[in-house]
């Protein structure tokens, strides 16, 4: 009897897990940038949430920026995140400004 009643909760279990949202990130845009940097962005009202991963998160909120409609600039005091550049728009920069450190980006 507790066989098959592990056996439902582990099906049960199973099932909600399939009938979430899906793999987290998994439609956010992922950017691929110098330094084996990677992340992913997810933007909410005037707020750029990055997930790098391993490297944790950031948010980083709309600053003053971009010279075409287009661009967007986000920062915080540790990280700055320059948007939609390129011919394509799928080009960022990423600037720490602690390490300093440069990365250009691209969306796939």
């Amino acid at each position: 009897m507790n066989r098959k009643l592990l056996a439902a909760l582990g099906l049960v279990a199973g099932l909600a897990g399939c009938a979430g949202p899906g793999t987290p990130g998994a439609n956010l845009p992922l950017y691929r940038c110098e330094h084996g940097i990677e992340f992913t962005v997810r933007f909410v009202d005037d707020t750029a949430l990055l997930d790098a991963g391993a490297r944790g998160y950031d948010v980083l909120y709309r600053d003053a920026g971009g010279v075409t409609p287009q661009q967007s600039v986000y920062s915080n005091p540790r990280t700055r995140a320059e948007f939609g550049l390129g011919a394509s728009g799928r080009e960022a920069i990423l600037r720490y400004p602690l390490l300093p450190l440069v990365a250009r980006c691209v969306r796939d």
